[in-house]
């Protein structure tokens, strides 16, 4: 079960402002001298852009980026920014996700950033993701496949492993069919499945292949989930899940 907190709208609101609105809303938890993780995807992006104007405001935090696109950003917002090894302890972080189930657990790594995005989770005191309606899923996997970071060695054997899982497994590429390459000098392989029955379990599985790096897979890290709908901003709390 979740929490809803339901804030009116009365009009239709475009898909991209349902994204702006959940994203700028998560800024309300952000407090003066905090460390703030900062996620990627595009409806962080708003976050970001709102956060800059609220740090040349005067808000006073720290932020540590999960990917590249998010560092150049970042510093065109005149964020501050530090590194996970300066601050290993992170108050908040705000990140976007691929799907949601009932459970808050995610798919991540549409953009190929999911491992630096895990680690920054992992390393939080609360998790905050920020979606539209159109990412909460009954199941994971339904809508979205499954990235997995892989080392190049050896990849196509790893490519095997994973098809063992029953689910179509194709490498990550951009234009001319070239490997899309991660921020770590990797590659991801997406996995298309009918439905993912137990996130948990599949989590350590493929992490357990050797050559894979990480999964998108993101099991018990995420503390709340503000979604933007057309009948306003609801508040998923995993305090409330029984």
């Amino acid at each position: 079960m979740y929490l809803i907190v339901i804030t009116g709208f009365g009009e239709y609101l475009e898909r991209e402002e349902l994204k702006k609105l959940a994203a700028e809303k998560a800024l309300d938890y952000i407090e003066d001298g905090m460390i703030v993780g900062l996620g990627s995807g595009s409806t962080v992006e708003y976050a970001l852009k709102k956060l800059g104007t609220l740090v040349r405001d005067g808000l006073e935090i720290k932020g540590i980026p999960t990917s590249i696109h998010t560092k150049r950003i970042a510093k065109e917002q005149n964020i501050p920014l530090t590194t996970l090894e300066e601050y290993p302890e992170i108050d908040l972080t705000i990140d976007g996700a691929d799907e949601v189930d009932s459970n808050l657990n995610l798919i991540k790594g549409g953009g190929g950033a999911l491992t630096r995005e895990k680690i920054i989770a992992f390393n939080s005191k609360r998790v905050i993701i920020v979606i539209d309606d159109s990412k909460i899923v009954k199941a994971l996997g339904i809508d979205f496949d499954l990235p997995v970071e892989v080392v190049k060695f050896g990849w196509t054997s790893v490519k095997k492993v994973l098809e063992d899982f029953k689910c179509t497994v194709k490498l990550r590429e951009i234009m001319n069919k070239e490997p899309f390459i991660t921020d770590n000098g990797n590659y991801i392989l997406d996995c298309e499945f009918e439905r993912i029955e137990d996130p948990v379990a599949m989590e350590v599985e493929i992490n357990g292949i050797p050559g894979v790096v990480e999964n998108g897979l993101f099991v018990g890290l995420v503390d709340e989930a503000i979604v933007g709908s057309t009948q306003g901003i609801l508040t998923l709390n995993r305090e409330a899940i029984v």
